[in-house]
């Protein structure tokens, strides 16, 4: 079992709320110059969640399950940043007050956290629903491996990953492995506790050659030569363990979002392909 110090790590109450859809009254332009006017970020998206397909949609941006945010800028940086993926959500306010769902996935830019509920649930939430979320993870470290930095990784998904030890390796299942080469928005953030970065998937021959065009919300994946230990980097040897959060998107430079949970400037990590490293084969 992989030793961590995660007994030392608060437990705090971090909160958000349903935010509503985002829209431009100006068109966003493809990147082959074509205008549209379609579904973005924010809301609640019912027939789009953690283990469908994040190809293809009629959208950008699309966010899955609930996409949250706390009206206060200020507070949504704490909001933001504390929430970790796997961290339980509870509903407060309205008619689906007192269900439980987890955070799947965190968008920088707009700096929304999505939340999984089940249909039930979502058939009973509303804009503007208060959601709390028991926020852990930030900090947490493996003490046998201090060159691996994690961020916005829970406890509870650490125990439900694939890994394992190897030597002084951790072999780690994920569902794609794919080069830092074709990563987009988001690159040199200096910030890589919060929000995401983009696979940018508009060459065709790229979705070819990683196998793209199956990927879904909630897959662990790796980013072979990046380095999120301080922002957001290519770096020769480095890797990064992330997992999709939202989908693919129209605009230049843009793709499905990951947001990191590990990362390490050598090979000690060693991805290995796991067509069950998704967040709904583990939490649902």
């Amino acid at each position: 079992m992989l030793k961590t110090n995660k007994e030392r790590l608060p437990v705090i109450s971090v909160q958000g709320q349903v935010q509503h859809p985002v829209a431009r009254s100006a068109a966003r332009i493809t990147t082959d110059g074509q205008p549209f006017w379609l579904t973005g970020i924010g809301g609640i998206t019912y027939n789009a969640k953690i283990g469908d397909c994040c190809m293809g949609w009629v959208a950008d941006h699309l966010e899955p399950g609930v996409s949250t945010r706390n009206p206060d800028d200020s507070k949504n940086e704490a909001y933001a940043t504390l929430s970790c993926i796997g961290n339980t959500a509870t509903v407060l306010s309205g008619e689906a007050r007192g269900a439980k769902g987890i955070i799947t996935g965190k968008h920088g830019g707009c700096e929304h956290v999505m939340v999984y509920f089940d249909e039930e649930t979502l058939d009973k939430l509303a804009i503007d629903d208060k959601i709390a979320v028991r926020a852990c993870g930030q900090g947490m470290k493996l003490l046998d491996y201090p060159e691996v930095f994690l961020y916005s990784m829970s406890p509870e998904l650490l125990d439900k990953m694939n890994i394992e030890e190897n030597g002084d390796k951790l072999k780690v299942g994920v569902a794609k492995i794919f080069s830092a080469k074709i990563m987009g928005a988001g690159l040199g953030s200096g910030n890589s506790a919060s929000g995401d970065y983009d696979i940018t998937l508009n060459d065709p021959a790229m979705v070819e050659e990683y196998g793209m065009s199956d990927l879904r919300f909630g897959d662990i994946v790796a980013i072979m030569d990046a380095d999120c230990r301080y922002g957001r980097t290519f770096r020769s040897g480095a890797v990064t363990i992330g997992v999709v959060v939202h989908a693919d998107c129209l605009v230049s430079g843009h793709g499905p979002g990951v947001t990191t949970l590990m990362t390490c400037k050598t090979d000690i990590i060693e991805p290995v392909v796991d067509k069950k490293a998704n967040l709904a084969d583990m939490f649902l």
